[in-house]
């Protein structure tokens, strides 16, 4: 019997030696990840894998530096076309501006009757900024004029139980195809009287533009105080307008013009040609009224 137990004993030490473990499914990879605890890989790992591989495939490379050479070619060939239009160093000439110059251009706009020179600072290579010469004109009180403008119309439909996006949409691309409208009228009246200015569609945008800040007066003197503080605040910032445009702006000075048609060449009569400009002039800077009431007699009621 003790034979036969430790026979069995014997037996099955050597069937549990002679089992082979089984193979593994997977391959043990845990060597990669030995280097941070828990078993996660080092930061940049896979990362810098792919970077070498793609480095070291020459077609990868090629590829790499056709897709950067097209995309720098379409850059320049963007910019080219950008600056075949607008040039960016006028423009950022009409936003030179700081608060101070801001706030006096907003009090010569709205009493422009005290102002006593009109003169634009003369420049030789570079023209003065607008934070230096009041009376230079400037793109960023008419572009944040009509921002308001916008954001006012939707306050003023939304008291009035009026208000919707479509609304709003409509009235925010009337103001603007006005201004554009006025723009081109402007420039094609001036091709018509031969009118030889140095003034850009960017001065004509900026003093077009003007008349979004009498606007804004208007509205909210129309909210505040009813349709009668409404006419009169109409009235008022309509005026200083046409005179502030009658002033300032090299294209629509009357003085100048009338001064240049009653020359000694003239026979104490205007030319017809500077009785055009004349006509020009003056019928500009009439339309003024009529475009700020039509763009905000419906927001009081």
């Amino acid at each position: 019997m003790a034979y036969h137990s430790g026979y069995g004993a014997h037996g099955s030490k050597h069937r549990a030696r002679a089992a082979p473990d089984p193979p593994p499914l997977f391959d043990d990879t845990s060597g990669a990840y030995s280097s941070q605890p828990g078993g996660y890989p080092a930061p940049g790992a896979d990362v810098a894998f792919s970077v070498n591989h793609l480095l070291g495939d020459p077609v990868a490379s090629v590829a790499m530096a056709y897709g950067s050479s097209i995309a720098s070619h379409g850059k320049d060939m963007v910019h080219k076309e950008l600056h075949r239009f607008v040039s960016m160093n006028k423009l950022k000439y009409f936003f030179a501006v700081d608060t101070a110059y801001v706030a006096k251009k907003l009090g010569l706009l709205v009493f422009p009757y005290t102002h006593q020179n009109w003169e634009v600072q003369p420049s030789r290579d570079v023209p003065v900024p607008p934070r230096q010469d009041l009376n230079a004109p400037d793109l960023y009180i008419p572009t944040m004029a009509f921002i308001t403008y916008v954001l006012l119309a939707g306050m003023a439909l939304g008291i009035q139980k009026r208000f919707s996006p479509e609304v709003l949409g409509l009235c925010a691309s009337t103001a603007l195809v006005w201004v554009v409208m006025e723009v081109l009228a402007l420039l094609l009246g001036a091709y018509l009287a031969t009118v030889r200015s140095d003034l850009s569609i960017f001065h004509l945008l900026a003093y077009s533009g003007y008349k979004y800040v009498g606007m804004i007066l208007s509205v909210l003197t129309g909210l505040l105080f009813g349709s009668d503080g409404y006419y009169v605040a109409l009235a008022w910032t309509s005026s200083s307008l046409m005179y502030f445009i009658l002033q300032l702006c090299p294209f629509f000075q009357v003085r100048s013009l009338r001064t240049a048609a009653l020359g000694p060449d003239n026979m104490g009569g205007p030319a017809p040609r500077q009785r055009l400009q004349l006509y020009l002039t003056l019928g500009a800077a009439a339309f003024q009224p009529l475009i700020i009431y039509w763009l905000t007699f419906h927001l009081v009621r």
